[in-house]
């Protein structure tokens, strides 16, 4: 007998036997398991934790940025030393390297960090001393930069970078009485470095301000032989060129320094000058121009500038530019310009004297005239500003009743 109902059956259940095959497979799911928890679980990544890459090493770095700047690249080399130095924080020769090429691409504040950072690890390292008199030396501090450098040699006698170092500080502004030390500390670096660009860059630098022009240019080809990228070596060669009056080779070796360096205003500004002794105004104009366009805040660049229009007949343009460059004023694209006070030389001869000669061109000696008196009373020893001054006075003279030539 039995009960029925709706969830209780009281019958008897017959027992199922068991299959061998049903435990085999239960066995290897049962290691399957295993296994996968005890070797495949472990290599597997953890989620959303990034796959590690392989770390380069501080040498490969070195290699790359060494190789960036065979080929001229100054940045990117100077970016790889960069990730160098995070990869080997501790060595002191990497921070000289890196800011070897900050000086070379203008970078000298970051130059003068470099060189710092480097003797916070070592203060007995010689090039690190090199290094920052260098920086400082082009940061327009030349007592401090001379006592780097003299520490550069007290540890090392045999540094040849801190001699060339030491003849730049020197020849900043070919000081004619440091001449006969500064030709003996090139000769110096010569020797102990023949192969390097500093010792002939140095060298060349001395037989430039000493008006050896045809031996300077073969220094500064010598340093482009070992590396033809920098911009620096072509600029010099290029100056030392238009001084010996080669002025076709001057004009090859400044345009290959500003397709090195388009953002520096001077290699333009110089360019033009060579054109203007050539009597090329024209092109002379077109690289004044350049030049303004990159520093419009600079005086002298409208003073040059306003001095080609004047060579160019282009008055009105020329007493723009020199307004800017004597007076100070804003462009018309806003940037301010503070005037340039008067000085013998280039701004006495050239920016004021062709200010006042603008004016006076355009029938205006109401204004020149003042500017020709100013010249004379306080530059009389600039006999240059001092010509021009009298010629232009004399020719408003003459012109008073004449009207303006158009």
């Amino acid at each position: 007998m039995y009960l029925r109902g709706n969830k209780w059956n009281m019958a008897r259940r017959r027992k199922k036997r068991s299959s061998p095959w049903r435990i085999i497979l239960l066995a290897a799911g049962i290691i399957g398991l295993l296994y996968f928890n005890q070797v495949v679980v472990p290599a597997m990544p953890a989620p959303f934790v990034p796959t590690p890459t392989t770390t380069r090493s501080p040498e490969s770095m070195v290699n790359e940025a060494r190789g960036l700047y065979e080929e001229g690249k100054l940045t990117q080399a100077i970016d790889a030393y960069k990730q160098a130095i995070l990869a080997d924080p501790q060595n002191p020769s990497l921070y000289v390297e890196l800011g070897r090429l900050q000086i070379y691409a203008g970078f000298y504040d970051d130059a003068l960090i470099s060189s710092e950072d480097a003797l916070l690890l070592n203060l007995n390292n010689s090039m690190a001393h090199a290094l920052k008199a260098w920086a400082l030396n082009y940061l327009g501090q030349p007592v401090e930069a001379m006592t780097s450098v003299e520490q550069a040699l007290k540890l090392d006698p045999n540094n040849a970078s801190a001699y060339a170092v030491q003849v730049e500080i020197l020849m900043a502004d070919c000081e004619f009485d440091n001449v006969d030390r500064a030709s003996e500390l090139s000769r110096k670096a010569l020797e102990l470095a023949p192969n390097t660009i500093e010792a002939h860059r140095a060298r060349g630098e001395v037989l430039s301000c000493t008006g050896n022009y045809v031996e300077a240019a073969e220094e500064f080809k010598q340093a482009l032989a070992i590396n033809d990228k920098l911009w620096e070596l072509h600029y010099a060669l290029g100056s030392a060129y238009r001084f010996d009056g080669q002025y076709d080779l001057a004009q090859q070796s400044m345009l290959a320094a500003i397709a090195l360096n388009p953002q520096n205003p001077d290699i333009p500004t110089d360019l033009s000058r060579t054109y203007a002794t050539q009597g090329q105004y024209g092109k002379a104009v077109q690289y004044a121009e350049q030049a303004v366009k990159i520093a419009p805040e600079q005086p002298r660049l409208h003073g040059n500038l306003g001095f080609m229009y004047y060579k160019s007949a282009e008055y009105d343009k020329a007493i723009q530019e020199l307004t800017l460059a004597v007076r100070g004023g804003t462009t018309a694209d806003g940037v301010a310009v503070e005037g340039l006070p008067l000085a013998p030389g280039r701004v006495a001869d050239e920016y004021y004297s062709f200010y006042g000669l603008a004016l006076a061109r355009r029938g205006r000696c109401n204004e020149a005239v003042p500017v020709f008196q100013f010249i004379l009373q306080n530059i009389a020893e600039d006999q240059v500003a001092f010509y021009n001054a009298n010629e232009g006075i004399a020719f408003c003279q003459e012109n008073l009743e004449t009207p303006a030539s158009p």
